[in-house]
C-alpha cells in the first residue's frame, strides 16, 4: 500500500468507527441510558408532520404522515418496532465499529436512518438535514466495505472460513 491509500483506508476505517459509535450511542440512549423502556409511538403519531420554510405550525406537510401514525396505532407491529429500533442501532454500532459484516451492517444502517429521515420530514432549514448526512456516511462505508481495513472483516478475509462459505464474501465487505 502507498502513503495515500494508507491514508485513504484509514480515513474510510475512521468514518466507518464514527458512524458505529452514532448507532451505538443512539441504541445505548434508549436502552440503558433511558429512564423508561423505548416507545416509539409518540415520535411515528406526533413528530411525523414535517416541516418546510414555509409551513404554517402543525400543518402536516410530510406526505408519508399517515404510514407512520398507522404503525403507531398497530399495537402488534409497534411492539416490534420498538424493540427493532433501539436494539437494531446497537448491533449496527457494534458491527461497525468492529468491521464485521460491514455491507450488511451499513445497508441495515442505511434503510434505517432513512425511515428516520422520512418520518421526520424537517426541511425547514435544509434539505440536507442529519439524517442525510448518516445515510451518505454509512452507504459510503457499505459501499467501500470499509470492515477490510482495520476491522474483523479482514481477518475473514485471510481465514478459511469465507474460502468454505463463498456466498459471504460481500455481506463481509469483501470484493476481491
Amino acid at each position: 500500500m502507498n502513503a495515500k491509500s494508507t491514508l485513504q483506508a484509514r480515513g474510510i476505517a475512521a468514518v466507518r468507527i464514527l458512524m458505529g459509535a452514532v448507532f451505538l450511542y443512539a441504541g445505548l440512549d434508549k436502552t440503558l441510558f433511558a429512564a423508561k423502556a423505548f416507545d416509539a409511538s409518540g415520535f411515528l403519531k406526533f413528530a411525523t408532520l414535517g416541516a418546510t420554510s414555509s409551513s404554517a405550525a402543525g400543518a402536516v406537510v410530510n406526505p408519508t404522515h399517515d404510514f407512520w401514525v398507522s404503525l403507531a396505532s398497530n399495537a402488534g407491529l409497534m411492539s416490534v418496532i420498538n424493540i427493532l429500533v433501539p436494539y437494531g442501532e446497537l448491533a449496527i454500532g457494534i458491527a461497525l465499529i468492529v468491521g464485521l459484516f460491514t455491507r450488511f451492517s451499513a445497508l441495515m444502517g442505511v434503510i434505517m436512518v432513512s425511515m428516520f429521515f422520512f418520518a421526520s420530514w424537517d426541511f425547514s432549514v435544509n434539505y440536507l438535514n442529519s439524517d442525510a448526512v448518516y445515510v451518505i456516511a454509512t452507504a459510503i462505508v457499505g459501499i467501500a466495505g470499509a470492515g477490510e481495513v482495520f476491522g474483523l472483516d479482514g481477518v475473514l478475509h485471510r481465514s478459511t472460513f469465507l474460502t468454505q462459505h463463498p456466498a459471504l464474501r460481500f455481506v463481509a465487505g469483501l470484493l476481491g
